[in-house]
């Protein structure tokens, strides 16, 4: 019992969770405290240990790989799919996804969603892009669709889905996203449109 004595109290803004959330983990005494919830939620396996505590027939822990890889992480995501579709749960895809490759916010608000199916509580719909991000930034200083498509699309993504179909389609919501993002700005700030270009067409003659 000495591992629930953990402080997880001192880590809400830490962990990027609400308080309750982070109570909740302290009462379910997990193998090892989350100090990086984008990393150590990545694998599944804490994943697996929090569903154990209400479903100990359904989520063999020994069958888990605590590895860090790719295919630790794969196999141990596709597990817990089959376990909780077996009781007619289900956690999203994105979410999923998002928290095996790392994305920022991803393993937070997957970690909501596992809190909602077990307690009924809420959470916010995931989108794990960088689009927050870039709307904190000056204009000049936000991302072009190559960087747009460099910064949302992860290498791991890359690996676990080598088709040029699936990733072409990522690649598309993310420029479509973009273009948006950029016709948006144009129409609350039209001024900043043509400054934009000028100090453009003032940098290409600067390096030509």
């Amino acid at each position: 019992m000495a591992r629930s004595s953990i402080c997880f109290a001192e880590c809400p803004k830490k962990t990027g969770l609400p308080r309750e959330v982070v109570k909740w983990l302290q009462t379910l005494d997990l193998a090892f405290y989350p100090k990086n919830v984008r990393r150590d939620f990545s694998s599944g396996y804490l994943v697996a240990q929090i569903f154990s505590h209400y479903y100990p027939r359904d989520f063999s822990l020994h069958s888990y790989d605590r590895g860090t890889s790719l295919s630790a992480k794969q196999w141990n995501w596709s597990q817990i799919e089959w376990s909780l579709e077996k009781r007619n749960l289900y956690l999203k895809k994105e979410a999923i996804d998002g928290t095996i490759h790392c994305k920022p916010g991803a393993a937070e608000l997957l970690v909501l969603e596992v809190y909602t199916i077990l307690t009924k509580g809420r959470y916010v719909e995931p989108d794990f892009t960088d689009e927050e991000y870039q709307n904190l930034l000056p204009s000049l200083a936000r991302s072009t669709a190559s960087k747009a498509i460099k910064n949302n699309l992860t290498a791991t993504e890359l690996k676990a889905a080598p088709d040029i179909s699936t990733n072409q389609r990522k690649a598309e919501n993310i420029l479509r996203r973009h273009h948006e993002h950029k016709a948006a700005e144009r129409i609350l700030n039209p001024g900043r449109s043509s400054m934009i270009k000028c100090h453009q067409r003032a940098r290409s003659h600067l390096l030509s």
